[in-house]
């Protein structure tokens, strides 16, 4: 006699043969992408790209201070006046030259490769931001390989990847993307050298790489941004000499060969700009980025006649 299975009720659940994980396509992408360092860089390019490019020659000028770092480059440009800063008629010590001069390099690359008006497209001048926020997602995975799995890495860098502010600034011509490149990368090199030390590695002859990578951070960061960065640095070197007691660690790190070749990078630039200008971009740079900041909260828009000043 055939045996006879009464029929589920009806919105009863039904189980699956093969039950499916539905995360199992992801972890085995993400084991394909771990593989190697090369294909984890790779593969965390491409997202950044997918991520970060959206709009980004779409755009256009949505920030007062991106008008104007854009401008003030455009001008040094056509100028060819690397040294001083300016915007329009009136001289713009808000930040240093360091920006300045990324944005110029681009743009001067875009005309090199026949572009047409390279000078008059928003996206050139963005270039710098977006090259940075790539660089700070491949900083964030090298800093993580000291502590965690090269997948536990990938995923942090992900994370920042991810990071909505991380995408706005990488689509704006300002400083910050840059600046976060140097500071992660300023980290991670001061993080390998602090977990050498514990773990007592190499004690007697430790490599010259992080130390090149901290100071030549540190050096481009003050350039960009003036000494932010160090205040980053300097901070996180307290806390660790506090909390060990010790802050022996540190010689892993050059200080003295560090600190020349920081001062040989940052130098020369900031006695040309006191040659030129005097005392007035560091009067301008303390005082007037405290009175802009004011003015920010005052004002939210820029005024009309700024963004057709560059377009």
């Amino acid at each position: 006699m055939a045996e006879t299975y009464p029929s589920p009720r009806f919105g009863a659940p039904r189980e699956s043969k093969s039950p499916a994980n539905p995360g199992s396509g992801l972890v085995r992408m993400l084991d394909i992408a771990t593989a190697s360092h090369a294909r984890a860089v790779g593969f965390l390019v491409l997202c950044a790209l997918l991520l970060f490019l959206p709009g980004f020659f779409t755009i256009p000028p949505i920030d007062r201070d991106e008008a104007r770092f854009a401008q003030a480059t455009k001008q040094m440009v056509e100028s060819g006046d690397y040294v001083d800063i300016r915007f329009q008629e009136d001289v713009r010590y808000k930040k240093p030259v360091g920006i300045y001069w990324l944005q110029s390099a681009t743009v001067e690359a875009a005309s090199m490769l026949k572009l047409p008006k390279a000078e008059l497209r928003i996206w050139v001048y963005r270039l710098p931001s977006l090259m940075g926020a790539i660089g700070a997602v491949l900083m964030t995975y090298w800093a993580a390989l000291g502590f965690v799995t090269r997948r536990a890495a990938v995923l942090a860098a992900l994370m920042m990847c991810a990071s909505v502010l991380l995408g706005v600034e990488a689509r704006l011509a300002k400083t910050d993307a840059m600046l976060l490149f140097c500071v992660v990368a300023a980290m991670g090199a001061m993080a390998r050298a602090y977990l050498s030390w514990q773990r007592a590695e190499d004690e007697t002859h430790p490599p010259w790489s992080w130390p090149a990578i901290f100071w030549t951070a540190l050096a481009v960061g003050i350039l960009i941004k003036g000494p932010l960065i160090l205040m980053f640095a300097g901070l996180t070197i307290v806390a660790l000499a506090i909390q060990d007691r010790d802050a022996s660690w540190l010689w892993k790190l050059r200080p003295l060969w560090g600190l020349m070749w920081m001062l040989v990078l940052v130098l020369p630039w900031f006695v040309a700009i006191f040659w030129r200008a005097g005392d007035a971009f560091f009067a301008d740079s303390v005082g007037g980025d405290m009175l802009s900041k004011l003015g920010a909260q005052e004002s939210h828009g820029a005024p009309p006649g700024l963004y057709l000043a560059l377009f």
